[in-house]
């Protein structure tokens, strides 16, 4: 096992047409991978995410199961050359990945509980329609506040705690865009709305909360080999029904993050690896904390320079 050190697993917004392409073509278990995801989704992911169109990418019913099942070929790789993590986290949809990682899900439970939750999360971002939208440069408490004036409005809320500058809110359109409004008023350095196909993470998401608590309930979740640090506490959990409990809450609570990542080296972490597309994670670890270590695996090359032993 590598004593300190975490993977952490991207979501939603860290895609790229052409991910998992180069793994694909070296590795047989990767290819024997994206051709079971495709005979569970009924679709070719692998098509879809080696070509996108990125349009196509971006669509929540084909994101999440692309984002988790590049997440979930790398870390199959990682684990046959023994390089165990000490715990994991992931973020929003990365969760999935980490409780694979973890092997309290294996990959055909969790391509199943991913499908479910893209297409759940993506017909409730119709019945309901919402957005979301980064604030940066300004406090948390403020963000806040911005939240509680323009919820007049309509519904707005945090939904990501991402690092003590970046926060993310959703909500209904009118909200969200009054409080962008507010929070620059405020003195925000950027607001970015984001291009999402959903209010994530607020009470916009409870149409698929009572389905989803149903495919939860009959997925085939172990107790984790390592702990898994859960979006909706921050804290570590080996427990399996208080995770089945907390991927059901999650869809309409904020991801904490800041939270997260300071418990983590509390508890002795001193390693993060982001394994998976892009490197959100990775600039998000080094704004709440200079004193560690941050590393990137979604590439063949990538994978095969990482250290598993940990030096």
């Amino acid at each position: 096992m590598l004593k300190n050190t975490a993977f952490i697993y991207p979501g939603q917004g860290s895609q790229i047409a052409g991910m998992g392409n180069d793994l694909y073509d070296k590795f047989q278990h990767a290819k024997e991978m994206y051709r079971h995801a495709e005979r569970i989704l009924h679709f070719d992911i692998a098509d879809i995410s080696f070509n996108g169109p990125e349009e196509k990418l971006r669509e929540t019913q084909f994101t999440q199961p692309a984002l988790f099942v590049h997440s979930a070929v790398l870390t199959r790789m990682l684990l046959s050359k023994g390089a165990r993590p000490a715990c994991v986290a992931g973020h929003s949809l990365g969760e999935y990945s980490a409780l694979l990682a973890a092997e309290a899900l294996s990959f055909e439970e969790g391509v199943k509980l991913v499908r479910s939750r893209a297409e759940l999360m993506q017909n409730a971002g119709k019945d309901n329609k919402g957005t979301m939208a980064a604030i940066i440069g300004l406090a948390v408490a403020e963000v806040e506040e911005a939240c509680r004036q323009a919820s007049v409005k309509g519904v707005v809320r945090i939904a990501n705690l991402n690092s003590p500058v970046q926060t993310v809110i959703s909500g209904s359109v009118e909200g969200v865009q009054q409080a962008m409004k507010l929070a620059q008023e405020a003195g925000a350095k950027r607001v970015i709305r984001l291009n999402v196909s959903g209010a994530f993470h607020s009470e916009l998401m409870q149409p698929a909360v009572p389905v989803f608590e149903k495919s939860i309930e009959s997925a085939g979740i172990m107790n984790p080999a390592v702990p898994v640090y859960a979006n909706v506490t921050a804290k570590a959990t080996t427990d399996r029904e208080e995770i089945r409990q907390l991927l059901a809450k999650q869809l309409v609570n904020p991801v904490r993050w800041t939270e997260t990542i300071n418990n983590m080296i509390s508890d002795g972490v001193d390693r993060f690896v982001e394994v998976g597309s892009g490197t959100v994670l990775s600039g998000l670890v080094k704004r709440i904390s200079t004193d560690v270590r941050v590393e990137n695996i979604s590439s063949v090359e990538e994978l095969e320079n990482f250290d598993h032993r940990g030096n």
